[in-house]
């Protein structure tokens, strides 16, 4: 009986397609924005993102905003004071964020 643990995967995720990968494990997987060399993270700069992007991100947040809007007026008519201040709060955190998208890029 051969025990042969070539052609497993192991904590590094080295499995068949790793073979002859010096890089290949858990710490050398990068993040947005940053690449792996020689086992040191380097930042490497992202452009921003075109304006028909960044209009379409306001957009769909101002969407959301005039739905948590409209869950803070509801709640607050109906007496819910509670849910009226939290409807309220996600409608201005959710605008905040679409004109940051478009200022930020």
């Amino acid at each position: 009986m051969s025990d042969d643990r070539r052609d497993h995967p192991g904590p590094g995720g080295g499995g068949p397609g790793d073979r002859g990968r010096i890089d290949a494990g858990p710490d050398d997987r990068g993040r947005a924005g940053r690449e792996v060399h020689a086992g040191r993270e380097v930042h490497v700069p992202s452009e921003p993102r075109p304006m028909i992007e960044r209009i379409g991100l306001a957009v769909i947040a101002l969407v959301l905003a005039t739905l948590f809007g409209g869950v803070a007026v509801a709640s607050w008519v109906g007496g819910e004071l509670f849910l009226a201040i939290m409807g309220a709060i996600g409608c201005v955190m959710t605008v905040w964020v679409g004109v940051l998208t478009l200022i930020r890029g």
